[in-house]
């Protein structure tokens, strides 16, 4: 039998399958069915009416938020002077921001809470802020890499036509430089939200879990062996990453189809 190109999909097709259709499929079943496997909107109820549930999603959302638009502010500076040849000739500079992601994040969350405690700042009575600030560091990178990636695609002409048409520094950076950009603002935003909102082992450790997100409820009903309502919460999950996917396609093909200048 002759060899086709399609042939080498299969192994991705089976990891498709098995790792990611079957889990989701599972996911569904449960969070519409009780415990006797019968279908059921007992685990919708059960969500919808208990405040805990609906506060701990919107913290969440909040800390997601925040984290996001942090990780932008901070980053985008930051890829521009690594993207930009005028500040950085060297990619090394580049992958000391890119290393700490080579690190376990668990360990990584561990050092930072100790290194939090020894400068004085502590993880008990400051845990909103040692939340975030262990969020901002894991995620940052996040935000760097695809920013950094679209930088180096830019055309550096439309800058300079920028300046020599009479426009200033801020005028060339929110007319021409973030709308240029602005597709790797969008994926660096992506991947910053939803892992945030699902992340629970760095609240867990630097809030002393004080700081609850949707990922550690999502974690605690498993382990108590809650798979409906737990499914029914990672199901809540999913919604919202469809959403987020769907708002970062749209706005990807709008800038698409706009103009820079």
């Amino acid at each position: 039998m002759k060899f086709k190109r399609k042939f080498l999909a299969i192994p991705y097709v089976i990891f498709l399958v098995g790792f990611v259709i079957i889990p989701v499929l599972f996911i569904f079943y449960y969070a519409f069915t009780n415990k006797a496997g019968q279908f059921s909107f007992e685990n919708v109820e059960k969500f919808f009416s208990d405040e805990t549930n609906i506060n701990v999603l919107l913290i969440s959302l909040v800390y997601a938020i925040f984290n996001t638009l942090i990780c932008l502010l901070l980053g985008y500076p930051i890829a521009y002077i690594l993207a930009n040849k005028k500040y950085n000739r060297s990619p090394i500079l580049y992958m000391l921001f890119i290393m700490p992601t080579w690190i376990n994040f668990v360990i990584r969350t561990s050092a930072t809470r100790d290194l939090l405690n020894w400068i004085g700042i502590s993880t008990g009575s400051m845990s909103s802020i040692t939340t975030m600030i262990g969020l901002v560091y894991n995620y940052l990178p996040f935000v760097i890499l695809p920013l950094y990636t679209t930088m180096l695609k830019i055309d550096t002409y439309q800058l300079e036509a920028s300046y020599d048409l009479g426009a200033n520094k801020s005028t060339t950076l929110f007319k021409v430089l973030i709308p240029m950009t602005l597709p790797g603002i969008i994926s660096a935003a992506t991947m910053v939200f939803m892992p945030t909102l699902s992340s629970y082992v760095i609240s867990d450790i630097l809030s002393e879990f004080n700081v609850v997100l949707f990922g550690s409820y999502i974690d605690l009903y498993f382990n108590q062996a809650n798979w409906n309502f737990g499914s029914f919460m990672a199901f809540i999950m999913l919604c919202l990453i469809l959403v987020s996917v769907l708002i970062s396609r749209k706005s990807e093909k709008g800038n698409e189809g706009g103009s820079v200048l």
